[in-house]
C-alpha cells in the first residue's frame, strides 16, 4: 500500500513539475499585442490558461493527499515497530579476590584507620 502510493505521489509530482513548465507566464501574453497574434491558437481563442490550471489544480490536490496520506502511514508503522529488549546479564555475585602465591588473606595487617582529634 505504502508503494503504491509513493509511485503514484512521485508520478503526480513530475506531472505537476511538466505541467509548471509548459504554462506560459504573465508576460507571455505581451508578444501577442506586438504581431505574434496566433500564440494561443493551439487552446483555442480563450487559451490554454482554464484547462491547464485546472489539470494544474488537480495535480496539486493530489500531491497534498498523497502527502498526507505518506504521512500517516509512516507514523503509524513507526508505532508498530517494537523495541528489542536484550536479556539482562547476571552479575556474578561474589568473586574470590585473588592473592599471591603463600600468603594468606588473614596475614595481611589491617589498614589502620585514622583518629580524628
Amino acid at each position: 500500500m505504502y508503494q503504491f502510493i509513493l509511485i503514484i505521489h512521485v508520478l503526480t509530482v513530475a506531472c505537476l513539475i511538466i505541467l509548471v513548465l509548459v504554462q506560459q507566464g504573465k508576460g507571455a501574453t505581451m508578444g501577442a499585442a506586438f504581431g505574434s497574434g496566433a500564440s494561443q491558437t493551439v487552446f483555442g481563442s480563450r487559451g490554454s490558461g482554464s484547462f491547464l490550471l485546472r489539470v494544474t489544480v488537480g495535480f496539486a490536490l493530489v500531491f497534498f493527499v498523497t502527502s498526507i496520506t505518506l504521512n500517516y502511514l509512516a507514523s503509524q508503522a513507526a508505532k508498530q515497530t517494537q523495541q528489542v529488549n536484550l536479556p539482562a546479564t547476571a552479575l556474578p555475585t561474589t568473586q574470590e579476590i585473588p592473592t599471591a602465591p603463600g600468603v594468606s588473606p588473614n596475614s595481611i595487617p589491617a589498614v589502620p584507620v585514622g583518629k580524628k582529634e
